[in-house]
């Protein structure tokens, strides 16, 4: 029988928080999450995942359910699953909280912008992950300016992490198209497995 909670209503990273926390103390073989809202049903999912579950979604109505059942010995505890860098390289974090870089002009702001994350690829193997948070989750949507550079860095092996909450605030969930749907947990974790941390 699959051990069941209920994080409907819940923001943003409580639903993971709440699962890993069951994980930990309870360590069940199969398990069902409730959440109301895709950004947490990604989220909970790929967390579980992560740690060894084999994870599948109902949707019922407004809501998903999110069942997960263990795949030999699950993993409690640990972090996602991250890119091992090459021997004596940095990790190096970006997170971008805008669309643009600097104040007055918008339009040099953007241009600015477009022109940074060109040039991320010269980090090599250092940029380990990039992160939008707030306004910056504009620029991972299917409309914008710099998702031929995004796509490419994505290829070229560069985790990229886009906040659920904050696609879920601006309307976007359904239109981001590069990186993957993340929570405040993923983030924090990253930065605590980072060598550096760059702020925009």
């Amino acid at each position: 029988m699959s051990t069941e909670i209920d994080c409907r209503g819940l923001a943003c990273p409580a639903p993971v928080l709440k699962t890993k926390e069951l994980i930990e103390q309870e360590q069940p073989k199969s398990l069902v999450v409730f959440v109301d809202n895709e950004a947490a049903k990604e989220n909970v999912t790929r967390f579980m995942e992560h740690q060894g579950f084999v994870v599948s979604t109902t949707e019922v109505g407004n809501n998903f359910h999110v069942t997960g059942r263990a795949n030999g010995d699950v993993a409690t505890g640990s972090v996602p699953a991250v890119n091992v860098p090459e021997p004596l390289q940095q990790k190096i974090m970006v997170m971008v909280a805008t669309d643009r870089i600097g104040y007055g002009d918008d339009a040099l702001g953007i241009k600015l912008m477009v022109s940074f994350l060109k040039t991320l690829k010269e980090m090599g193997g250092e940029l380990w992950r990039l992160v939008f948070v707030n306004n910056g989750v504009k620029m991972t949507v299917n409309d914008s300016d710099v998702m031929p550079v995004l796509k490419e860095l994505e290829e070229s092996g560069v985790y990229i992490l886009v906040c659920g909450t904050c696609l879920g605030h601006f309307g976007l969930l359904e239109k981001k198209v590069v990186g993957e749907t993340t929570n405040m947990l993923d983030i924090v974790t990253a930065m605590q497995l980072a060598d550096k941390v760059v702020n925009l």
